[in-house]
């Protein structure tokens, strides 16, 4: 399998050139002629990293929270608001609990670990010649979604998703599911910790040496691809070709000598104190000999040092400045947006990568910048990202304040849920744990395209049927239950319920990135109140409100308010971050 298949293609040709391969192929839909052809011209933002000094309103609270997290609750936006952005920004950067790990749910196969008891310590082989991987590999996703619907208000998550589309691995190649939850582990703990570290841990997870071929790399057969995409990929970027095999910031002759420095590295069956599976390294399989790299690495020779050779390598790399200034973009993108001019790359890029340096590549001051500059909260950053699959999902249903069990409560119902919601965001062509290649999603590398590629004729219908499903009067019949939208615990949520402009304007406020413009107020009220005059409403939601229990007065306000609410779930804006 060639993990490397797609990359620099567009969208279009990857699907000619294998759309049946089960596990490379993007399966994203033909590219409509309407999406970028060229990277669009557009109206030049020339704030920078400084700090923004502006009010700091709801407004601004909700750009902020919508970014940093998978759609921001109005109670959330408020409290934002109230505590004012640094104590806000304390509070998504600050440190966090690790999970309870993920468990068995609804199965019983297992004759060492019973439901509702997690699986990270305990063999695949249960005795029995039981295939245990498929429940595992289920266990993770959907409680990977359990810890995003749940996530309050910290950076945790969302940064964990950047440094899985970073950091690409498929499950499926791992073998054993407790190795990926051990690299899932990595990316939570340093989440916003030191860069420099999560690439040295990374390099010897074992997920990541099964899936880029490290545990085949040994002395006197070396195995490249692991070293490629440490320079391509992970760390410095390749930058322009200059030559035959010379991509400006490293050449094929450094990936060579890489991969020498890589060998001898092996997954482990064993297991660490703690439970979790590792890896090893075997003297024997690794290359002793000096590696001399080119004129790009100031022709610099790195000596046999054993199991400490690899961390030497990444020294090396990130002794260059250009390995600071490849993360720092992909951080932008990640939170800001897709175009990286010369503007933005001298007032926004360049200050970061200074930062980052010069914190010795803790990434916690880089991203704690960023989402306080100027540049962050200029308006024509607010609006621009095109949500991807993962965060159309939980944040639809974080907005609607829909009401999911707890697994403390019902671990078996509660994964069973979280089940629906990673399988919605599959269909949408984002699947946790499988991005398509070894690059990640191409929402994120792929120009011009960049973000458009979430949406296409595949993709649109069936975005559009989750959201009508998630503000319907039945919802989604799960386990004999149903996940529905309480639109009278959205109305809650208005100033001034009896007021129909308020109604439209303010739930406007929590689904949209910008609220509701003029216009929109005129449309979405004629939906609410289909030509009638004000008063009209207000004399429903004042019978409602004064005997709740009457189903007439109660039915009319809540079919009303759920006309109001999918109308609302079907314009483009809800797609925006």
């Amino acid at each position: 399998m060639d993990r490397r298949a797609f990359m620099g293609l567009t969208l279009q040709e990857e699907i000619e050139s294998d759309p049946s391969d089960p596990i490379d192929s993007p399966s994203i839909d033909p590219v409509s002629n309407l999406v970028n052809q060229e990277l669009p011209q557009l109206q030049e933002v020339t704030t920078g990293l400084e700090a923004y000094t502006g009010d700091f309103g709801w407004a601004e609270a909700r750009h902020l929270l919508n970014r940093a997290l998978f759609g921001a609750t109005k109670a959330e936006i408020d409290q934002a608001e109230t505590d004012g952005l640094e104590a806000t920004l304390d509070k998504l950067v600050a440190d966090w609990e690790e999970p309870s790990p993920p468990i068995y749910y609804n199965f019983d196969r297992d004759v060492k670990i019973p439901n509702g008891s997690t699986w990270i310590a305990s063999s695949q082989n249960n005795g029995d010649g039981v295939a245990l991987a498929g429940a595992r590999r289920r266990s993770i996703r959907h409680w990977s979604f359990g810890e995003m619907l749940n996530q309050g208000v910290t950076l945790r998550e969302k940064m964990v998703l950047f440094w899985h589309n970073h950091f690409a691995t498929e499950m499926d190649a791992s073998g054993d599911v407790r190795y990926t939850y051990q690299l899932v582990r990595i990316f939570r703990q340093h989440a916003l910790g030191n860069f420099k570290t999560m690439v040295e841990e990374v390099t010897v997870n074992p997920a990541m040496l099964l899936y880029l071929n490290g545990n085949q790399n040994r002395n006197g057969a070396p195995n490249e691809n692991y070293a490629r995409e440490l320079f391509e990929l992970f760390t410095i970027g390749k930058g322009p070709q200059i030559g035959e095999g010379n991509y400006t910031n490293y050449t094929e002759e450094d990936v060579r000598e890489a991969a020498k420095v890589l060998t001898g590295w092996l997954p482990t069956g064993g297991q660490r104190e703690d439970g979790i599976t590792g890896s090893q390294y075997r003297d024997g399989r690794h290359d002793k000999t000096a590696k001399q790299f080119t004129s790009a690495f100031d022709y610099q020779v790195i000596e046999n040092q054993g199991e400490d050779e690899y961390k030497a390598l990444i020294d090396m790399i990130f002794a260059q400045v250009e390995t600071a200034r490849y993360i720092c973009r992909k951080l932008y993108r990640w939170f800001c947006y897709y175009i990286i001019d010369e503007t933005t790359e001298e007032l926004v890029i360049e200050p970061m990568v200074q930062i980052l340096i010069a914190n010795q590549f803790e990434v916690k001051p880089v991203v704690r910048a960023l989402l306080s500059s100027a540049h962050f909260f200029d308006p024509l950053r607010r609006g621009c990202i095109i949500k991807n699959p993962i965060e159309y999902v939980v944040s639809m249903v974080r907005k609607l304040e829909i009401d999911l069990p707890l697994a403390e409560n019902d671990f078996e119902y509660a994964y069973r849920v979280w089940a629906y919601f990673e399988a919605e965001a599959t269909k949408l062509q984002q699947k946790y744990l499988t991005p398509p290649s070894v690059a990640g999603w191409p929402a994120y590398y792929q120009e011009p395209i960049y973000y458009q590629a979430w949406v296409n004729s595949a993709t649109l219908p069936n975005r559009q049927f989750y959201a009508n499903l998630m503000s319907s009067n039945r919802g989604k019949r799960i386990y004999g239950n149903y996940i529905v939208l309480d639109v009278f615990k959205l109305l809650e949520q208005v100033s001034d319920p009896a007021d129909p402009n308020l109604v439209v304007r303010e739930i406007g406020d929590i689904l949209f990135p910008n609220g509701v413009s003029d216009n929109q107020l005129i449309f979405l009220k004629d939906v609410l109140i289909p030509g009638l005059p004000d008063f009209e409403w207000t004399e429903e939601y004042v019978l409602y409100i004064t005997d709740p229990d009457d189903p007439e007065p109660k039915m009319a306000v809540e079919n009303r308010l759920r006309a109001l609410v999918q109308t609302m779930v079907s314009l483009p804006e809800i797609h925006l971050s």
